[in-house]
């Protein structure tokens, strides 16, 4: 079976406020201010050539999602908002952490493209893992709200289109440190899909306490301590793991943030490459068990570029791996 990774150069363009063509790897004067920066992809990409295996794996551009489909999810309105063109130069912010740019509507299409496609990829046979490094990221996008650097929920789509191809059931397992209050809220009443997330707690967004269960059931939330390092952050990970091996999904799509990581600034786990590589190998066991190895990983946050980069080049090893 084949390994995928899906991306798209127009990504980096997504927060930058020069004009296309003077847009580069290279930060603006001043530097970037935000932590959901363009150099992300740069580093994303570099983890997933960091090795002859990795480098060797194809890459396929993300194409964009159809607007009609983000409307499946999301309200009709909200998505035709977030689409609206933005002038070079020109910033929109929805809060203090959400903005757009000229480059903004293209990247949020792709990336929810990306994950889609990988889903339709999985499904239908043509491929049995998939890697999308694209951003902005998606777990926080609720129906009708962009917030926390995201517009689309790139991952709750990929496992809708899965379902509609034929799988009866989909776990999506979200690592990043912060809640998927998005993936969430857009999961919240599908009996066919399982959400696991494991968040920092207390941190942004203030939701994902244990208490928050779905519709049906069907949302574990995994609060976990400031300080928190690999070992115990596996650990607490263990009885969701248990509850993924029951369900016996056809799909495992993975919200894969890595901002859990102990160099990130943006929060206080203590996690490190090896912990991002045990728990991927310990999903990649479960898909390997009940869903025919398919599983489908999708960037989210992690925000100190050489950590983002070794945690991608962990994580996407122990992914790719026995395939």
């Amino acid at each position: 079976m084949t390994n995928l990774i899906f991306t798209h150069d127009d990504c980096r363009y997504h927060g930058d406020k020069r004009p296309r063509e003077a847009a580069d790897d290279t930060p603006p004067p001043g530097g970037y201010t935000h932590p959901e920066q363009p150099p992300r992809l740069r580093a994303v990409l570099d983890g997933l050539s960091a090795s002859p295996a990795l480098a060797a794996i194809e890459r396929k551009d993300a194409a964009e999602a159809d607007p009609a489909r983000l409307k499946t999810l999301h309200g009709s309105a909200y998505v035709d908002a977030m689409l609206r063109p933005v002038a070079e130069g020109e910033i929109d912010w929805f809060d203090v952490d959400t903005a757009r740019t000229a480059g903004s509507p293209r990247a949020a299409l792709l990336a929810a493209g990306g994950a889609i496609e990988a889903a339709e990829r999985v499904m239908n046979g043509a491929a049995n893992r998939v890697f999308v490094a694209a951003r902005p990221p998606g777990h926080h996008a609720e129906t009708n709200k962009a917030m926390g650097f995201c517009f689309f929920g790139n991952v709750a789509l990929a496992a809708e289109r899965a379902l509609e191809l034929g799988a009866s059931k989909v776990a999506v397992l979200d690592f990043d440190v912060h809640h998927g209050n998005g993936t969430q809220a857009l999961l919240w009443d599908n009996p066919d899909c399982l959400v696991v997330t494991s968040q920092q707690m207390p941190l942004w967004p203030g939701t994902g306490t244990v208490e928050e269960r779905g519709a049906h059931d069907n949302v574990i939330n995994i609060p976990i301590d400031p300080g928190t390092g690999s070992a115990a952050f596996i650990e607490a990970w263990q009885p969701a793991l248990d509850r993924v091996d029951q369900l016996q999904p056809d799909l495992i799509v993975i919200s894969a943030g890595f901002d859990a990581h102990v160099d990130d600034p943006l929060a206080q786990l203590m996690v490190d490459e090896e912990g991002f590589a045990d728990l991927t190998a310990r999903i990649v066991t479960l898909a390997q068990a009940h869903s025919s190895g398919r599983v489908v990983s999708v960037l989210e946050g992690g925000y100190d570029l050489p950590a983002l980069s070794r945690s991608v080049t962990a994580h996407a090893t122990a992914l790719f791996e026995g395939v």
